[in-house]
């Protein structure tokens, strides 16, 4: 989501302030914390199964069966807070997010200024972060440092990132080492994720006309191999940083006309299938270390007529999880403040994604943090099965978080929460 002006109204001007933000681009993550200092572990695809069931490698990372204990042992209060990321902005409150309402993440947005006012931010949230608060976890805290259009952190400290056009122009080891540099940036802050690269492929001719990435800048090019070659660089400098990369908007957004943050209207892919050339970029940026997946809230009707993407099982757990194998992180754009989602109570949305197969749910809106707390953790006590997602969903993020130096699964402080 790109930088305009800090947004500082709260309820329903802030609501309306965020849409009009929102509208520049597609939404993206959070803030962090200090990372350990040891080169980052290597995302590979694990071997294919034997079972003639499913002969499809695993592309991600494996959940590990100590964080699933770890899982196991915290409240559902906690469990449910690992999947929720809600915006904080300059000036804001933003300590009961992790106090009272457990969130296992974080994004900046509304425009922050200044490494140093960025990390004390980030400091003082990660140090909130604790066994009683977040189970022992400490915080995914993204910012969307795309470039171009789309950079929420500014001012001293910080770069001006080109767009995503003109990195294109660059050979991939220069860009690689320029996101690297991008990424010591933002870990220098406290990031430790960034809701990029953008993914989506616009077919030559178009860019005018797709509101959301075209008419931006925000695509590396109009093929899936062109866009394979910058954004898999740019993977591979943020991992360099030790900054997790956000691979989006699955399963792709560069055909539709309209902005899913600002409408409804001119949303809906109506080409996208189950094997179209479009995913290629999402394989290649898992196979090249990025753990994390932003799903879009567009329509692709040919794969699931009913559910937009964020909430569609066909499409992130069959298109996503069993056609192509991921076993990593999903996130889903913003469904907080966003026009195309707005036909679905904001209470429902985050159970709604993980029913779908997905994770994290990202809000613009910090308000809907408690009704979807609430809406994750009703819908758990009274469905085994709903349950045991929520359960797998945590599992999958503390085993990224683990990856990340964030949590040690089944150590002392992480698993001391009482179960409730």
């Amino acid at each position: 989501m790109p930088l305009t002006a800090a947004v500082r109204a709260t309820g329903v001007a802030r609501a309306t302030a965020v849409v009009a933000l929102l509208a520049l681009g597609a939404c993206s993550a959070g803030d962090p914390a200090p990372r350990p200092t040891a080169a980052p572990e290597r995302t590979t695809t694990s071997p294919a199964p034997t079972s003639s069931r499913d002969a499809r490698p695993r592309l991600g990372l494996t959940p590990d069966p100590a964080c699933r204990e770890t899982a196991r042992a915290m409240t559902p209060q906690q469990r449910a807070g690992q999947l929720l990321m809600p915006a904080i902005y300059p000036g804001g409150a933003h300590d009961a997010l992790v106090t009272d309402h457990h969130v296992g993440g974080v994004f900046l947005l509304g425009g922050w200024v200044g490494r140093e006012n960025v990390r004390g931010t980030t400091t003082r949230l990660q140090g909130l972060a604790g066994p009683g608060s977040t189970g022992g976890a400490r915080l995914l805290v993204a910012a969307d440092q795309e470039g171009g259009q789309v950079q929420q952190l500014t001012g001293d400290g910080f770069s001006s990132v080109p767009p995503a056009t003109a990195q294109a122009r660059m050979t991939p080891r220069a860009l690689q080492a320029a996101a690297t540099g991008w990424g010591k940036e933002l870990t220098a802050a406290g990031i430790n994720v960034d809701l990029a690269p953008t993914v989506d492929t616009v077919p030559a001719g178009t860019a005018a006309r797709n509101a959301p990435i075209g008419a931006l800048a925000r695509h590396y090019g109009s093929t899936p191999a062109a866009v394979s070659r910058s954004s898999d660089a740019v993977v591979r400098g943020l991992r360099a940083a030790q900054v997790e990369p956000t691979l989006k908007h699955f399963p792709g957004i560069g055909r539709i006309t309209g902005n899913t943050d600002a409408t409804a209207t001119g949303t809906t892919d109506t080409t996208m299938t189950r094997r179209d050339p479009h995913l290629r970029p999402f394989v290649s940026g898992v196979r090249n270390g990025a753990g994390m997946v932003m799903v879009g809230s567009a329509l692709y009707p040919r794969i699931d007529r009913q559910h937009r993407a964020v909430f569609s099982r066909r499409i992130i757990t069959g298109l996503l999880r069993r056609d192509l194998g991921y076993t990593g992180v999903v996130v889903t754009d913003d469904v907080g403040v966003a026009r195309s989602v707005s036909a679905v109570p904001p209470a429902e949305r985050a159970a709604r994604h993980v029913a779908a197969g997905g994770d994290i749910t990202l809000t613009a809106d910090p308000a809907l943090v408690g009704p979807m707390l609430t809406g994750i953790t009703t819908r758990a006590a009274k469905d085994r099965r709903f349950a045991t997602q929520v359960l797998d969903s945590t599992t999958r993020v503390l085993t990224l978080k683990q990856r990340m130096g964030l949590i040690t699964c089944g150590s002392v402080d992480a698993t001391s929460s009482t179960n409730s």
